[in-house]
C-alpha cells in the first residue's frame, strides 16, 4: 500500500473512533416529562423535593431525561395529582398517598398511618422490610408505579383557636386533618376537613375550620398559622414519618429504559434523603421564632393520647376485616413496627432521652 493511501486510511479510521458514541448512549432516548406536585411553591421541603428529584434526573442522564415540575393547581388541583398521573395527563404526580384514601383504605401507608413507624423505621420498612414492594402491587390497580421521593419527620398535632385539655373538647371541632387519621378522629367527636395546604390559611382565618394541621414549624410558619390559631399542639401521632411519593404512570414507568429508571429511583431517594435532612435543620429555628412570637407549645394529654391510640387500633381492625389489601400491609407493617420498638427502646430512645435531658441541665 502506497504511503499516501495508507495515511488516508488511517486517518479515516482514526475520525471514525473519535466519533463514535458508546452503545449505551445511543440507548438513552430524549425525553421531556412533566411532574404535578400537591404542594405550593412556597413549601420549599415539600415542593422542593420535587424540584430536587428533577435536577438529578437532569444531571444523571446528561439532560437527556427531563422532568418540568408544576405546583398544585397548575395543572390539576392539588389534590388530584394522582389522579392526573393514573389517568397520563401528565407522567408523574408528586403527593401524599393518604389524600387517597376515599379510593380505598391501603392509600393511607403510603404516607403514615395514626401511631405507626416513626420517620427511620419507615425508611427501614420500604427499603429492607417490603413495605415498598407491598404498595406498589397495591398501586398497581391504580395505574401507577411509587417511588420514594419525600419524608417530613414526625409532625406536629397542629394549630388551634382554643385549648384542647380533654377528649371532650375535641366534640365538634372542625379540624383540617391530612388522609386517613382523619377517620380515628372522628371516632371522637371532632369532624375532619381534608384541605389542600395552600387553602388551609384562608378556611382557618374565615373560621370555616376550628384548627389544622400541616407538617411542622419550618411549612407551618410560612403558611402564617399562628397569626390566628395560638394553641401549638404536639405530637402528630398520625404522622410519625409521613412518607412523600412519586407516583408514576406504570405504562410511562415500563417504558423507560433501565438506566432511566435506575436514575430516577436514584433522584427520587437523593430527594427523600435531602428532604428530611432540611426539616430536621430548619424545624428548630422555626420553632424558636415561633414561640418568641407568642405561639403557645403544648402536648396533647396523656389521657388525649390513649384515646387517640385506642380508637385507632380500633378503626385498622374495623377496616381490615373488610378489606384483603388493608389487612395484608397493616399485618406487615405492625409486625415491622413492633420489632423496631423493640430495638429502639435499647439505644436509640435511651441515647436520646439521655441527651434531652442533658441538654436542660445545661
Amino acid at each position: 500500500m502506497k504511503r499516501r493511501k495508507f495515511l488516508t486510511a488511517l486517518g479515516t479510521g482514526a475520525a471514525a473512533v473519535t466519533i463514535a458514541k458508546p452503545a449505551i448512549a445511543q440507548s438513552m432516548p430524549e425525553l421531556k416529562w412533566r411532574l404535578t406536585s400537591s404542594f405550593p411553591k412556597s413549601l420549599d421541603t415539600a415542593y422542593g423535593a420535587a424540584d430536587t428529584l428533577s435536577k438529578y434526573v437532569a444531571e444523571a442522564t446528561d439532560n437527556r431525561f427531563q422532568i418540568q415540575v408544576f405546583a398544585g393547581g397548575e395543572i390539576v388541583p392539588a389534590l388530584q395529582a394522582l389522579d392526573a398521573a393514573s389517568s397520563g395527563t401528565v407522567e408523574i404526580g408528586h403527593s401524599a398517598s393518604y389524600y387517597y384514601f376515599g379510593k380505598d383504605p391501603t392509600f393511607a401507608f403510603g404516607t403514615s398511618v395514626a401511631f405507626g413507624p416513626n420517620q427511620r423505621q419507615n425508611q427501614a420498612w420500604m427499603i429492607h422490610g417490603g413495605g415498598m414492594d407491598l404498595l406498589n402491587d397495591f398501586y398497581k390497580k391504580f395505574n401507577v408505579h411509587a417511588l420514594m421521593a419525600a419524608n417530613t419527620g414526625c409532625q406536629m398535632g397542629g394549630w388551634f383557636r382554643k385549648e384542647i385539655n380533654t377528649v371532650d373538647d375535641l366534640k365538634g371541632l372542625k379540624f383540617r386533618i391530612g388522609g386517613f387519621p382523619g377517620k380515628v378522629l372522628t371516632k371522637l367527636g371532632v369532624v375532619p376537613q381534608q384541605i389542600a395546604g395552600g387553602d388551609i390559611f384562608p378556611a382557618l382565618e374565615k373560621g370555616t375550620i376550628d384548627a389544622a394541621e400541616w407538617v411542622g414549624p419550618y411549612d407551618d410558619e410560612k403558611l402564617g398559622f399562628f397569626k390566628i390559631a395560638p394553641h401549638y399542639y404536639y405530637p402528630g401521632w398520625w404522622e410519625g414519618g409521613s412518607m412523600i411519593f412519586a407516583f408514576v404512570n406504570i405504562d410511562k414507568w415500563n417504558s423507560l429504559p433501565k438506566a432511566y429508571q435506575a436514575a430516577l429511583t436514584a433522584a427520587g431517594h437523593y430527594a427523600n434523603t435531602w428532604s428530611m435532612a432540611k426539616y430536621d435543620q430548619s424545624n428548630p429555628l422555626a420553632l424558636k421564632r415561633l414561640v418568641a412570637a407568642g405561639t403557645q407549645l403544648k402536648p396533647f394529654s396523656p389521657a388525649i393520647m390513649d384515646a387517640c391510640y385506642k380508637a385507632a387500633a380500633e378503626l385498622h381492625t374495623e377496616v381490615a376485616a373488610t378489606n384483603a389489601d388493608f389487612k395484608k400491609v397493616l399485618d406487615a407493617m405492625l409486625a415491622f413496627r413492633n420489632d423496631e420498638y423493640l430495638w429502639w427502646q435499647v439505644a436509640e430512645y435511651s441515647y436520646d432521652s439521655y441527651m434531652i435531658r442533658a441538654r436542660a441541665r445545661g
